[in-house]
């Protein structure tokens, strides 16, 4: 089975519609944080994460983007570039490898997930990322899997990314779109979103 050599987890954010609370260090009913899911989603792969400092597993990168709270756009671009410095952009290891991009509000995203992402993307060689596509029709970017080289040349179409979105940052690379099963496409931005997500 297909799986991503490297993930980039976006940590950061303020949480606005919550009161300003660090989303990914919310747990659950368990006790595991929701960034302790996406980690665990992706625990095979080596690990970016963007955003404020963090108890991390062993051999995790943690970086921020520059200036801090840039965005989602400019935290790819951030966690591109440590795994540019990590394997040299241009290494052998990289060549037609898979990258999870995954935001660390993603509660119900598993392995299989990405699992299924990675296999979406196998099937079809001309295109360079899978996506999630919720039951509204939307693609998901934050819940996907990429050919490093389109990602990278996405994010080197700009010197900068601060405050762009990720729309603009990824628009341009064709994209498999996999149904979400279940919830497995739901983020957690609201008081209503975090009170179904602790009754589950």
């Amino acid at each position: 089975m297909t799986q991503p050599v490297a993930a980039i987890v976006l940590a950061g954010g303020r949480g606005r519609r919550l009161g300003d609370v660090d989303k990914p260090d919310l747990a659950g009913r368990d006790g595991r944080t929701m960034l302790d899911g996406v980690l665990k989603a992706v625990a095979d792969a080596l690990v970016v994460v963007v955003g404020p400092p963090r108890d991390l597993p062993p051999g995790s990168i943690s970086v921020r983007e520059d200036p801090p709270g840039g965005g989602p756009a400019a935290a790819i671009a951030a966690g591109c570039a440590a795994l540019g410095e990590r394997y040299d952009a241009a290494s052998s290891e990289l060549v037609d490898a898979l990258v999870a991009v995954l935001a660390a509000d993603l509660p119900y995203v598993t392995a299989l997930t990405v699992h299924r992402l990675c296999a979406a993307l196998d099937g079809h060689p001309d295109a360079g990322g899978a996506v999630l596509i919720d039951p509204a029709g939307r693609h998901q970017r934050l819940v996907g899997v990429w050919r490093w080289d389109a990602l990278l040349a996405a994010v080197q179409r700009r010197d900068g990314w601060h405050d762009a979105s990720v729309q603009d940052l990824l628009a341009q690379i064709p994209v498999i779109a996999a149904p979400a099963l279940g919830n497995e496409a739901t983020d957690i931005d609201t008081p209503d979103d975090l009170a179904r997500w602790l009754g589950d």
